[in-house]
């Protein structure tokens, strides 16, 4: 079979649907990646998308439409957050899951009785759909497991002679494919992270469930219920290792393990310090741009003939996440921990401060960030020389030290004053955490705890090897609370108001400790989670 290239053009645009028409398969652009499409209604056409990418069958697809009105004959019925998600996210790099109607071909659903739907922006994925009179399935359009293209020239690599066509419309714009989410579920349940985020998604539909597929192995004997779920995917010929720890310690890490083959795929950052030949994906505080480049440097790693890749792990928030979740799954979960490190949270008042006083007597070095979040704004810091510049001058005493009430009343006043808070004290506090964590493995020390009340929130948990939650009644975090700052009870209440309930923390892979009012009690918790689970054996 022979491959057309088709241009962008009116006539290209009408010849890639009219071979859709007749059940051909047919590369076409999305702002996420580039879909193999065919006949979304054809099973027989859909089938061949299955023997092109040779992918498994069990391995559902999405439906893509070009009109929200054609949502409503593909699905039994469409809920109100459904409609939400629609009005606030479609045309966008979004797919939703609902329970299918009759006409959806058995190839489609992958053996589910529901059915993933979106509607793209891409101005030529629309014309193709509308063009072509139908919904189009359209997984990414490469072989199966390997990287999905976001060049045309990718997908000619992977599909001459499997497809009838590919339409090149230029370089995909997010990079990554669609985020899915699933509406058959209370709460919604996040299935595949992409350009829509966790905090887009709760922002519209209220608290989400992350499936724990995102960032672990699919359960062996476990039904995909989204692409990209699968054990190993979008993965080139090398061994890949994702390794996570601090930029310096991913540096020494990588350059002791330099041999013929050895190749770094790391941020743009990182290449000043490496002694092996690299690849980078971005710069590390772009996830956007960190979406839109990763599939392409996997390939390149082939083109480099790499062998083995050690990978640097980028952070958890936002987009991130979705980076995240596609380089764990072309590494094959295959993780390595430069210090292993402890993550320690939870809501206020909860008893973090006694778990980590019972570690440290065991010879644990904690980071404090509630300390280092003091640190970062001494006075005549750049820290506090940007809060000042953000919030007003107003925020700083005569004697140049930060007012923090002050500081407070002003960030927290709307939540963009929060997240303008939040970029300029992050960065610092994690900065300055990576050069303890350093220092730690300098000392020798096979792991150490960073004990962060915002950990999830500052995307600290990418550098984590393991993560505890200390949570307790309400009751008695007030009382704490009141206790230890000299509040009322109604500043109390205020304060446990602003955090996040305790689901937030106790998420999948998370040991949850629970204090009961024993101090006593919590410290042996704490002792006897820490003997058992031998953190500190290298």
């Amino acid at each position: 079979m022979h491959t057309q290239l088709l241009q962008p053009t009116p006539e290209g645009i009408e010849e890639a649907a009219r071979l859709l028409r007749e059940g051909h398969q047919v590369a076409i652009p999305t702002e996420t990646v580039y879909g193999l499409a065919a006949d979304g209604l054809n099973g027989t056409a859909v089938a061949g998308i299955f023997a092109a990418k040779e992918r498994p069958i069990d391995n559902p697809l999405i439906l893509h439409i070009a009109d929200e009105q054609d949502w409503a004959p593909l699905v039994r019925e469409i809920p109100e957050n459904a409609k939400k998600l629609a009005a606030a996210y479609w045309p966008g790099p979004l797919t939703v899951i609902l329970p299918a109607a009759d006409c959806i071909p058995a190839e489609v659903r992958g053996g589910l009785d529901t059915v993933a739907v979106r509607f793209p922006s891409h101005p030529i994925a629309q014309a193709v759909i509308l063009h072509a009179g139908c919904p189009l399935a359209a997984p990414s359009a490469n072989l199966s497991g390997s990287p999905s293209p976001t060049k045309a020239a990718r997908v000619m690599e992977d599909m001459q002679g499997r497809i009838a066509a590919v339409l090149d419309g230029g370089d995909c714009e997010v990079g990554v494919e669609s985020t899915v989410v699933d509406l058959c579920h209370t709460p919604p349940r996040l299935l595949r992270p992409g350009g829509i985020t966790p905090e887009m998604l709760e922002a519209v539909v209220g608290p989400i469930e992350i499936d724990d597929a995102v960032t672990h192995i699919l359960q062996e004997g476990a039904t995909a219920a989204s692409p990209g779920m699968k054990y190993k995917h979008y993965a080139p010929k090398a061994q890949v290792y994702l390794v996570k720890g601090t930029p310096e310690a991913y540096a020494r890490y990588v350059n002791a393990h330099k041999a013929p083959g050895v190749t770094a795929l790391c941020f743009d950052e990182d290449i000043p310090h490496l002694e092996v030949p690299a690849v980078t994906y971005g710069r590390r505080d772009e996830p956007m741009e960190q979406a839109r480049q990763i599939f392409d440097a996997l390939r390149q790693l082939d083109e480099q003939d790499a062998q083995t890749v050690y990978a640097a792990c980028p952070s958890l928030k936002g987009v991130g996440l979705a980076v995240y979740n596609r380089l764990i799954r072309a590494a094959a979960f295959r993780i390595i921990n430069t210090i292993r490190v402890i993550g320690l949270t939870g809501p206020t008042g909860a008893g973090k401060s006694t778990v980590a006083d019972a570690w440290r007597q065991l010879g644990v070095p904690v980071i404090d960030t509630d300390g280092l979040a003091r640190e970062i704004v001494q006075p005549g810091s750049p820290c506090l020389t940007k809060l000042a510049e953000v919030f007003s001058p107003a925020v700083l005493r005569e004697d140049g030290s930060l007012d923090r009430a002050e500081l407070a009343r002003r960030a927290f006043a709307s939540p963009e004053g929060a997240q303008a808070l939040n970029a300029i004290t992050h960065p610092a506090i994690i900065a300055r955490t990576q050069q303890l964590l350093e220092e730690a493995a300098d000392s020798g020390h096979p792991v150490a705890v960073v004990d962060a009340p915002l950990l999830f929130e500052a995307g600290m948990e990418t550098i984590c090897h393991h993560i505890v939650a200390v949570i307790a009644p309400a009751d008695l975090r007030q009382k704490r609370i009141m206790a230890r700052d000299t509040l009322d009870a109604e500043a109390a209440q205020r304060r446990m108001a602003a955090q996040q309930p305790d689901s937030f923390y106790c998420r999948a892979g998370v040991s949850v400790l629970e204090n009961t009012a024993d101090e006593e009690a919590l410290r042996k918790q704490a002792v006897t989670l820490w003997q058992k689970e031998e953190w500190s054996t290298p």
